[in-house]
C-alpha cells in the first residue's frame, strides 16, 4: 500500500487514515508488532515526530496497543477493527453524496446513478 500524501490536509492526518486502512484491510493483522516509528517514517517519507503523533492517535482509538518492553501491536479487538471500518465506509459516502450534490445531482438522481452502477458491476462480477 502507497503512502499517497497530499499537501491540502495535516500529514499526520493522512498518516492516521492510511494506517486504519491497513489494519482494516489485514495489511497489519490483529496482534501484529508493526514496524518501528522510525522505520513507518522513513518508508511513508516523513518526519519521525509526525510519524509518532499519527501512531499517538492511533493509540488514543485504540487501534493500537503500546507494550513498553515489545513496541506497538495491532488491537486484537476485531469488533474495534470493524466498527472502524464503518466509520471510514461512512466518511466515504459522506464525502461522495456531497461531492454529487456540487455537481448538482439530486438525491434521486445520485441513488439512481448509484443502482445503475451497482448493476453494471454485478454485470462485470460475473464474467
Amino acid at each position: 500500500m502507497v503512502w499517497n500524501l497530499n499537501a491540502d490536509r495535516p500529514i499526520y492526518s493522512q498518516l492516521v487514515e492510511i494506517m486504519q486502512m491497513r489494519i482494516i484491510t489485514g495489511f497489519y493483522k490483529p496482534g501484529d508488532r508493526l514496524p518501528s516509528v522510525r522505520d513507518l517514517a522513513t518508508e511513508a517519507s516523513v518526519n519521525p515526530n509526525t510519524m509518532q503523533k499519527a501512531l499517538a492517535e492511533l493509540e488514543r482509538s485504540s487501534l493500537v496497543i503500546t507494550q513498553r518492553t515489545s513496541g506497538r501491536t495491532v488491537t486484537e479487538n476485531m469488533e474495534l477493527i470493524r466498527e472502524t471500518q464503518r466509520q471510514l465506509a461512512d466518511e466515504h459516502i459522506r464525502h461522495f453524496f456531497q461531492s454529487m450534490r456540487e455537481l448538482g445531482f439530486s438525491r434521486e438522481e445520485i441513488l439512481a446513478l448509484i443502482e445503475k452502477s451497482t448493476q453494471e458491476e454485478e454485470i462485470v462480477w460475473k464474467l
